[in-house]
């Protein structure tokens, strides 16, 4: 069996690409409402032109600008971003396959067929043909070496890892380079002295278990060796947790003011899950301060409830643990659900 990882390129400068022809060939970034000089708004993604010049994900769109006077800013149309998620599916349910949606623009399929590259090639060719977009595909023995292959066939190609090429490809290459190990979870390994995807590999699993917890540390140990999940979820999943985050567009600095508005941000996001018949076990409050320090502490309820004035009662409990010293200009809410 062989899995296939389905990544759209540049998604969501590539929707808007399409609906805006004209625009083909500059470098664009899409965030915001379109205006750069609106405060706070950031970069949700860029084409390919824009990547060329410096533009990134996530970079303030004030300094983009600056830092490319010719960038073209459109904004954000999330609407127009869950269609052509919508389209993209559609395409690839074409082939009779299992798939696991991923996000909105990537995709998980299995398949028993001999030759995967000529069915990859064959999926590139529906998602274009229906969708006008175009696709990288990765291919693996399980989804971590799909996702891997995919980073290195970016954009629009096709490429295969397998145990047999996964220590040429990837032994030398950091740990924190593997999908799933984020940076707390590499420094965390760097204090045990494994710095690279080969040290990973060979890492003792009883140490592993011993410093990650008996299911994460083997787990992060095979995951050095290319070993990975081959199932594909083809259910929808209920999700675990619900959450919301505001930035503002000037800082607050009244304890009143940003209690309110936790308080209101609570209320809202419990009523609104508890409107889809989920429960709440624990609510987390997220502040990010004038600096960018950003914290999150999570309370967890008393009992299993569907009263959201408990849950905003207790968001306020969790915010008397913040000092508040400083202008706070991100406030978010997650609720935890049974």
């Amino acid at each position: 069996m062989w899995i296939l990882h389905v990544d759209m390129d540049a998604f969501v400068a590539s929707v808007e690409l399409r609906r805006h022809p004209e625009l083909v060939g500059q470098p664009i970034a899409v965030g915001g409402r379109g205006d750069p000089q609106q405060a706070r708004m950031v970069v949700m993604s860029a084409s390919y032109e824009a990547r060329a010049l410096g533009i990134h994900a996530g970079l303030p769109l004030r300094r983009a600008v600056r830092k490319v006077p010719e960038l073209v800013v459109v904004p954000v149309d999330q609407a127009e971003y869950l269609a052509a998620s919508a389209e993209i599916l559609q395409a690839l349910r074409e082939f009779p396959m299992p798939i696991e949606p991923w996000g909105l623009e990537e995709f998980f399929l299995s398949t028993d067929r001999a030759d995967p590259e000529d069915l990859a090639l064959e999926l590139q060719a529906s998602v274009l043909a229906d969708t006008r977009l175009v696709c990288t595909v990765g291919i693996g023995e399980n989804k971590l070496q799909a996702k891997m292959a995919t980073r290195h066939a970016k954009p629009a190609r096709i490429f295969k890892i397998t145990r047999e090429n996964w220590p040429l490809l990837m032994d030398h290459r950091p740990a924190g380079d593997l999908w799933g190990i984020g940076e707390r979870t590499a420094e965390k390994l760097a204090e045990l002295g494994i710095g690279t995807i080969a040290e990973l590999g060979a890492a003792d699993e009883a140490m592993m278990a011993k410093r990650f917890g008996p299911t994460i540390g083997p787990r992060l140990a095979r995951m050095g060796r290319g070993e990975g999940d081959t199932e594909i979820v083809t259910e929808p999943q209920q999700a675990k947790s619900r959450s919301h985050a505001v930035t503002y567009p000037e800082d607050l600095t009244e304890r009143a003011e940003i209690a309110a508005r936790v308080e209101g941000l609570a209320r809202d996001l419990a009523t609104s899950v508890i409107a889809d018949g989920r429960q709440v076990v624990r609510v987390a409050v997220t502040v990010r301060n004038a600096g960018f320090f950003t914290k999150t502490l999570p309370l967890k309820l008393p009992e299993v409830s569907t009263d959201p004035e408990l849950v905003a009662s207790h968001a306020l409990l969790v915010l008397e643990k913040f000092p508040l010293d400083r202008p706070v200009r991100l406030l978010g809410v997650r609720v935890d659900l049974a």
